[in-house]
């Protein structure tokens, strides 16, 4: 089930709604104000994990 995140375009609040179906018709309202003058919004996400960075380990300085 997709999770999409909307702004609300009146009271500017950001906020998550499960979607059960993309064909669906869902109207999505505002929990803080109750608008449905929304509009989704580009979410970042994060994975949690550790990241190694080879670039500045493979990367040697040296004359040719």
């Amino acid at each position: 089930m997709p999770v999409y995140e909307y702004r609300c375009k009146k009271c500017n609040a950001r906020f998550e709604k499960f979607v059960r179906s993309l064909s669906a018709q869902n109207v999505v309202q505002c929990p803080r104000c109750g608008s449905e003058e929304v509009e989704k919004a580009v979410s970042l996400f994060g994975v949690g994990g550790r990241s190694r960075s080879t670039a500045s380990s493979s990367c040697t300085t040296g004359s040719v």
